[in-house]
């Protein structure tokens, strides 16, 4: 109709043009007809471009008349689908309605929240002939459906349990693919976020592989901490290129993480084990200068996460154990051993925090488990912590443990033993049991480097059966398992190492009055051995025998006064954390050296080091060896 009328006010003005006469063949013989003519042919070709241009926009205008109406009516469908209450009702809209693609996938999703929320079976939808309808309009008409329906599309199809090899599930995963250039980042995070976390299926590897892709093309676009935070701990363990990018976009947005954001970041790194030095300096930095107040889980997913990447910080560490203290009562079982093992890790003592651990350990010992009291005294022994109430702790571990060794491992019983041995808590019980035959020869047997390791844990309890239990009737390991691994020739000398040996040269003199990196039947190793005469001059010491070798060269005994020294280079990570005690596995090769017969020398980096001359070390040494033989003295 409004064409119409435009057509009616339009003939008024162009109706001469268009209403022209025809002419007669005399007048197109005239020259002024000619000129008529000439003038009046440009007037109507106007008129006609005009009319011609006038029936475009009366069409246009009908276009947008039919759109209109069309939406219109989209719009009641898409009200009656987000108007029902029930799948019966949602089915019926599908079966009774011409739906676009998009209807039909928000007709899905709606399904799908609507059986959620009135914990319907699916099967019996999913088998509705109705539904299987929709899912054929859906297949047709996937252009038709917005980029933001396609996560809660694939959320609600596999819901409902359609199963993977379905071609219309297959079409929606294969039209996010073409999509992928089109969606913004939040949409592809989303989904990437979502199909990370789904269980393996056949097209999952092709559709994720292409998201990461794009994530890693377009990761300069992240700019909020959520997006960052979400895609490490979900979607960067797929690629270390990802990865090592939104370990930079992490950086440049640490000031603003949260507590929370701290804490996934923090564990991504330890579940990938990524010891990012510059993000994990960042977020310790900001945990220190903002005084957050963290919860007990928190402090323990934090601990975790340091010990797991062993990274030091000790304003952290200080933070964590003041904060973590006054909270142990309250903690759960499993916590107080997950953040006992993680300080252990750390090599981090804090006196009053362990000393609640062991409390709590008193109070709740009926609430571990065999394998958590172990852990316990596990760490308790790498730091050489000793309970104040050390004599009602450790009654109480093995009355626990008494009747249970038979549940644990081998492995675990010899790392348990071992551990014992270090706290001088080991029973004849607990020897026995790993010193027995059918025990340690599987371990004997085992060259890998985790055998080896075991392999030195049993000479070190052997060790202490022999030289810290008097009472101990046995059994022994044979002479023949005495042998311990060598480390590898090739591995390169510490700078205290090659210092000292260089500095044992001056104090010995004669190359034959010192033994070298001697390997010890109690599984330790000697840096340096000498023996001195009374009047603390070296002597020649392959001339005597040496107990403490596998096979030895001299036969004569000692003469009366004369005295075994053993050096002992104690390297940094020999020590507790900011602490000059030594950790558990060596001060329990100090106390077995001494308890061989040896007069120990003790050389810390942080003071023999610090000497400069070739005569300040052998000085150092001199004075070093004059003292253990004054204090033997003395006893």
């Amino acid at each position: 109709m409004a064409a119409r009328l435009v057509q009616r006010c339009c003939r008024p003005l162009f109706g001469a043009s268009t209403s022209l006469p025809l002419a007669s063949p005399a007048s197109l013989l005239a020259p002024a007809s000619r000129t008529v003519q000439a003038r009046a042919l440009p007037q109507a070709a106007l008129a006609s471009l005009h009319t011609s241009n006038l029936s475009r926009q009366t069409d246009k205008l009908l276009f947008k008349e039919k759109v209109y109406s069309k939406h219109t009516e989209h719009s009641e469908i898409d009200e009656l689908i987000e108007s029902a209450s029930s799948p019966e009702e949602l089915l019926h809209v599908g079966e009774q309605h011409s739906l676009s693609g998009h209807q039909a996938a928000t007709l899905i999703i709606q399904l799908s929240r609507l059986v959620m929320e009135k914990k319907l079976e699916t099967e019996s939808i999913v088998q509705d002939s109705r539904f299987q309808q929709v899912l054929n309009v859906l297949n047709s008409q996937i252009s038709h459906v917005w980029n933001g329906s396609f996560l809660p599309l694939l959320k609600s199809l596999s819901f409902l349990g359609l199963e993977q090899n379905r071609r219309e599930l297959r079409s929606v995963k294969q039209e996010v693919r073409w999509r992928l250039r089109r969606l913004n980042l939040r949409h592809i995070v989303s989904l990437a976020e979502y199909i990370a976390a789904r269980p393996q299926a056949k097209d999952k590897s092709e559709l994720l592989s292409d998201l990461v892709k794009h994530l890693e093309l377009r990761w300069t676009e992240i700019e909020d901490t959520r997006t960052v935070v979400a895609l490490m701990a979900k979607v960067g363990h797929l690629s270390q290129t990802l990865m090592d990018r939104l370990e930079d976009k992490a950086l440049e947005l640490a000031e603003h993480f949260s507590v929370e954001d701290i804490r996934k970041v923090a564990l991504a790194l330890a579940v990938q084990n990524r010891r990012s030095v510059p993000l994990l300096r960042a977020i310790s930095y900001h945990l220190v200068q903002k005084h957050f107040a963290l919860s007990t889980s928190v402090l323990v997913d934090l601990a975790f996460a340091y010990g797991k990447l062993n990274f030091h910080q000790t304003q952290v560490f200080q933070k964590m154990a003041s904060d973590l203290q006054p909270h142990v009562p309250q903690m759960t079982h499993g916590d107080v051993g997950r953040c006992v093992k993680s300080f252990a890790y750390l090599k981090w003592l804090n006196l009053p925090l362990f000393e609640a651990f062991a409390q709590y350990a008193l109070d709740n010992a009926d609430r571990f488990t065999v394998a958590q009291l172990c852990n316990i005294v596990l760490s308790f022994a790498r730091l050489n912590f000793q309970p104040s109430q050390g004599e009602t702790f450790y009654s109480t571990v093995h009355e626990k443990l008494a009747n249970r060794l038979d549940s644990l491992d081998p492995h675990g019983l010899m790392d348990l033993v071992w551990s014992l041995c270090v706290l001088q808590q080991a029973k004849a019980p607990y020897l026995q049991s790993v010193l027995a035959p059918q025990l340690y020869g599987p371990l004997l047997d085992d060259q890998s480097p985790r055998g080896q390791n075991y392999r030195l844990k049993l000479l070190h309890v052997n060790a202490a059966a022999r030289l810290e239990c008097p009472g101990y009737p046995g059994p022994f390991l044979p002479p023949e398992a005495l042998h311990a691994t060598e480390p590898p020739g090739d591995r390169k000398a510490t700078p205290l190492q090659s210092s000292l040996q260089e500095a044992l040269k001056g104090v010995a003199g004669d190359e034959g009055n010192r033994r070298v990196n001697v390997q010890t039947i109690y599984g330790w190793q000697l840096d340096a051995e000498m023996v001195l005469n009374s009047e603390g001059q070296p002597l020649p010491i392959k001339d005597f025998t040496a107990p403490h070798l596998l096979q030895c060269e001299g036969t004569k005994p000692l003469p009366q006064g004369t005295r075994r020294i053993a050096f002992l280079r104690w390297e940094f990570p020999n020590f507790s954390s900011r602490s000059k005690d030594l950790l558990g596995r060596f001060a329990m090769a100090r106390r077995h050296v001494q308890a061989a017969g040896f007069l120990v020398v003790d050389v810390p980096y942080y003071e023999f080091l610090e000497l400069k001359s070739e005569w300040q070390k052998a000085a150092y040494l001199r004075d070093r060896m004059n003292k253990a033989v004054g204090e033997d003295m003395v006893k």
